[in-house]
C-alpha cells in the first residue's frame, strides 16, 4: 500500500503568497455562494488599481455574436486586471429601457427540413455611445440583463473617513492566502505603523470578518463598507441606473443598510467590536473585528457571530473539505515542470470550491467579477463542476442542481415552442433560466446532455434509488428532446441544422452545419445512460432513445484517417476547440468512435492545429484523450503546453483575453478533470514517463461505457 499523502503539507506548500500590488494581485475567500476579492491589503482598499481596462486590440462587439474577439498576439501577466469585487448566486438586477422590449422582437425563423423553428440570435451589442440598430434592441437588452450585482466593498480609510489611492503606499508586504482554513493573513507598513490584517469568509452564510491589529487604529483610521456604482456599463438606451441605501443604527456597534439598485434590494449588517457612524468602523484600541453579513431578503438579522466563530467555522470547514475526498501528490517527480502542474491543481481546487459551488451554475468568472454581465454559460457547467464528483467531493455540485429542476418548465417551454418533444436547456442564461440572445448561444447542443453526464457522476459516487428518483424527470425530459431534435434519413439518425458544434468557429454555416463528431459520440452516450437510469428504476427502456443511440450517423472521417469537426463543409477549421478529440477521452468509449482513428486525429491535431488559439479547458481536452488512449507523457505535455491561454497566475487564475476574461474558471475545472483522467489511467497501468511520479487516492468512478453502445 502507498504511503498515505500528507494532505496538510501538500496543500500548504502552494500557498500563494504577495509581496507587491500588480492589477492581478488579488486573493478571494468565499463558499461558492459568496466570494469577496482583496488587494494586498487583505481588504479591498484599491479598485481603480485593479479596474480592468479595455484592450485595445480586441473589438467591443463584432454585430454577431457578441462573443469579444482577439487579434492573435503575444501578452503576459501585465496586460491583465482582476477588480475587487463582492459577488453572490442571489444578486441580480435589471436596467430599465427608454422604449417598450419584447424578447419575441429578438426572434429569427430558420426552415428546416421539418418546419420553420425560432431562435432568439437577433442581437446587437454596443457600449454607452455606439448606435445600434432598432431591431437590435431587445435583443440586446436581453441578452445583457439581469445582471450579477456587485454588492459592496470593505476598504481600509483614513481618520476622515477617505480612502486610498495607491497601493505604493503600503510597504514590507507579505499577504497570504492560507489554504488549509481559507484565511487570507496580510502584512505591512503603512503611514510608519505596521498593519496586521485577517480576513475569512463564512463557509455556511452570505458573511465575512476580518480582524484588523495596528497603531493606525489608535490614530482614527478605520474599516469601511462601501458601495460603489455598478460596473458595467450602460447602452445608448438603458436609462441610468437606480442606486438608494438607507442606513439604520441598531446599536453602537451594529448598523443595518438597505440597499436598491433597480430591481434588486437587499441588506447589509455591519457589526464590529468598535464603534460604528453608518459604514465606518473605528476603535480606540489596537484592534479591530468587523463582521459584514448579506441578505437577500434584506431583513435584519440578529446575534451576529463575531470574527472568531466565522473564522473557527472557516478552519473547520476548509480542514474537512482538504481531508476529505481526492488528493494527487507529484511528490517524488524529478521534472522540472512537476511543482509548477501540482500546484495549478491544488490552487485549482481551492478556486472552483469558492467559485463554482453554489446553488447555481455558474459564471466564466464565477464569483470574482462579470464577464457576459455574470450570466452562466450551461456548456460551461461540465467544465466548473464536473471534477467535484471525479475528486470525491460531489455534494459541491449537488449544490446547484435545485436549479435545474426550477429551470425544467422554462427548458420545455423553449423546446415545445420550437416544436421538440422534452427539455431544450438554454445556453448563456441567469437564475430565470430565460436564454439569452446570441447568434451562437442559441444554436449549440453540447450543453444538451450535460445535466445527464453530472448526474451520471453523481450516481458513480454511490448515490441510490432515493436519488435517482428525485432527479430521473431532469434525464427523461432532457433525453426526450434529444432523440426528438435527431433525425432519421436513410436508416440512420443524423443532429440536423442549423447548429453550432462545440468549435464555434463554424458560426457562418450554421445553416448547413450537420452532424458534429463530438455530439453524435455525446447524444449516443446519453441516451444509453439515460435508459440505464430507467432499468435501474425497474422501467422498461424507451425504445426510440436506444434506436437513436444505436442508430446515429458516425462521425465523419478525412482522407487522412482523422476525424473531421463535422460532416459538412468546411469539415474542419485547425483553429480554436480541437473538440472532435472530446468524443473520447472526455467522454468514455462509444461505438461510434474507433481508438485508432482518434488517435491518429490526436496526432495531427498535435502536429498541426494552431494551438495557440486554443482556449484554456482544450489543453485538458488534449490530456483526456491521451489519457484514454494510454499516453500519459502526452497528457502532462498537454496540460503544461506553453502558451498565452495555458498561463495560470500566482494566485492560480488562468487568464484568456486583455481587458474582459481576465480569468476563466473552466480551465481550472477543466485542469483538475484531465488530472483525474491521467491519475486514474496510471493506477490501471498506464506507464508514466521518466521523472514522474503520480500519488492519488480518493478518487472517484469515472464515466464508463453504457450497455447501449454496441451498434444492433
Amino acid at each position: 500500500m502507498p504511503e498515505a499523502i500528507d494532505r496538510r503539507l501538500l496543500v500548504r506548500g502552494h500557498n500563494p503568497v504577495l509581496t507587491a500590488a500588480h492589477p492581478t494581485g488579488v486573493l478571494t475567500v468565499g463558499n461558492g455562494d459568496t466570494a469577496m476579492t482583496v488587494d494586498i491589503s487583505g481588504l479591498q482598499t484599491f479598485p481603480s488599481f485593479h479596474e480592468l481596462v479595455p484592450d485595445p486590440h480586441r473589438v467591443v462587439h463584432d454585430g454577431l455574436s457578441g462573443l469579444p474577439e482577439q487579434r492573435p498576439r503575444a501578452f503576459d501577466a501585465d496586460d491583465f486586471q482582476i477588480p475587487l469585487r463582492t459577488q453572490s448566486t442571489w444578486g441580480w438586477y435589471e436596467t430599465r429601457a427608454d422604449r417598450p422590449l419584447r424578447l419575441e422582437n429578438a426572434t429569427t425563423l430558420y426552415e428546416t427540413s421539418r418546419r420553420p423553428v425560432p431562435y432568439l440570435d437577433r442581437m446587437g451589442l454596443q457600449r454607452a455611445g455606439d448606435p445600434i440598430a432598432e431591431e437590435f434592441v431587445p435583443g440586446a437588452w436581453y441578452h445583457f440583463n439581469p445582471r450579477r450585482a456587485h454588492l459592496g466593498r470593505l476598504a481600509l480609510v483614513r481618520p476622515d473617513g477617505t480612502g486610498l489611492d495607491d497601493p505604493a503606499a503600503l510597504t514590507n508586504v507579505r499577504t497570504e492566502l492560507d489554504l488549509w482554513t481559507g484565511t487570507i493573513h496580510a502584512a505591512y507598513a503603512l503611514d510608519g505603523e505596521q498593519v496586521r490584517v485577517t480576513t475569512v469568509a463564512d463557509p455556511h452564510e452570505h458573511r465575512f470578518a476580518v480582524r484588523v491589529e495596528s497603531g493606525l487604529l489608535l490614530r482614527g483610521w478605520g474599516v469601511a463598507w462601501v458601495f460603489d456604482d455598478q460596473p458595467d456599463d450602460l447602452a445608448a438606451f438603458e436609462l441610468p441606473l437606480t442606486q438608494e441605501t438607507v442606513w439604520e443604527r441598531r446599536t453602537e456597534h451594529h448598523w443595518h443598510a438597505r440597499r436598491t439598485v433597480e430591481t434588486l434590494t437587499y441588506g447589509v449588517s455591519v457589526s464590529t467590536t468598535g464603534s460604528l457612524r453608518a459604514a465606518v468602523a473605528r476603535t480606540g484600541t489596537g484592534a479591530l473585528d468587523v463582521v459584514v453579513t448579506l441578505t437577500p431578503d434584506h431583513c435584519l438579522r440578529q446575534d451576529e457571530p463575531g470574527f472568531s466563530a466565522v473564522s473557527g467555522s472557516a478552519r473547520t470547514w476548509w480542514a474537512e473539505h482538504w481531508s476529505s475526498g481526492a488528493a494527487i501528490s507529484l511528490a517524488g517527480s524529478t521534472d522540472a515542470r512537476a511543482p509548477e502542474l501540482e500546484r495549478r491543481v491544488v490552487l485549482s481546487q481551492y478556486l472552483t470550491a469558492v467559485n463554482c459551488a453554489g446553488v447555481t451554475p455558474p459564471a466564466e468568472s464565477g464569483l470574482t467579477y462579470n464577464t457576459w454581465s455574470g450570466k452562466f454559460h450551461l456548456e460551461m457547467h461540465w467544465w466548473h463542476a464536473a471534477h467535484f464528483p471525479m475528486w470525491g467531493r460531489g455534494h459541491l455540485l449537488e449544490r446547484s442542481l435545485r436549479w435545474y429542476h426550477d429551470a425544467l418548465d422554462t427548458a420545455r417551454a423553449t423546446a415545445r415552442l420550437q416544436g421538440y418533444r422534452g427539455a431544450r436547456w438554454p445556453k448563456q442564461t441567469d437564475p430565470s433560466a430565460r436564454e439569452s440572445p446570441s447568434n451562437i448561444g442559441v444554436f449549440l447542443l453540447w450543453q444538451q446532455p450535460h445535466v445527464i453526464y453530472l448526474l451520471e457522476l453523481l450516481r458513480g459516487e454511490g448515490r441510490g434509488e432515493p436519488f435517482l428518483r428525485e432527479h430521473y424527470p431532469l434525464v427523461e425530459a432532457t433525453a426526450d428532446f434529444m432523440a426528438d431534435f435527431a433525425e432519421e434519413r436513410d436508416g440512420s439518425y443524423v443532429l440536423p441544422p442549423p447548429l453550432v458544434p462545440a468549435q464555434e468557429s463554424y458560426l457562418a454555416d450554421r445553416k448547413t452545419n450537420a452532424d458534429p463528431t463530438f455530439e453524435l459520440a455525446y447524444w449516443s452516450w446519453a441516451l444509453g445512460v439515460a435508459n440505464e437510469w430507467r432499468a435501474r428504476l425497474g422501467l422498461e427502456p424507451r425504445r426510440e432513445w436506444d434506436r437513436v443511440a444505436r442508430n446515429l450517423r458516425p462521425p465523419a472521417v478525412l482522407p487522412d484517417g482523422t476525424y473531421a469537426a463535422l460532416a459538412t463543409p468546411p469539415m474542419l477549421i485547425r483553429k480554436d476547440h480541437p473538440s472532435m478529440l472530446m468524443a473520447l477521452g472526455w467522454l468514455p468509449d462509444t461505438h461510434l468512435v474507433d481508438p485508432a482513428t482518434m488517435s491518429a486525429t490526436l496526432d495531427s491535431v498535435w502536429e498541426h492545429w494552431d494551438l495557440q488559439s486554443s482556449w484554456g479547458w482544450d489543453y485538458p481536452v488534449l490530456a483526456m484523450t491521451a489519457a484514454r488512449l494510454g499516453d500519459a507523457g502526452r497528457a502532462i505535455d498537454a496540460l503544461l503546453l506553453p502558451s498565452p491561454k495555458n498561463v495560470f497566475l500566482p494566485n492560480g487564475h488562468n487568464p484568456q483575453m486583455p481587458g474582459f476574461l481576465t480569468i476563466y474558471l473552466p480551465a481550472n475545472g477543466g485542469l483538475l478533470a484531465a488530472m483525474a483522467h491521467l491519475a486514474t489511467a496510471v493506477s490501471q497501468g498506464t506507464e508514466l514517463p521518466d521523472g514522474w511520479v503520480i500519488t492519488s487516492e480518493g478518487l472517484g468512478v469515472l464515466p464508463r461505457s453504457h450497455a447501449l453502445s454496441t451498434p444492433e
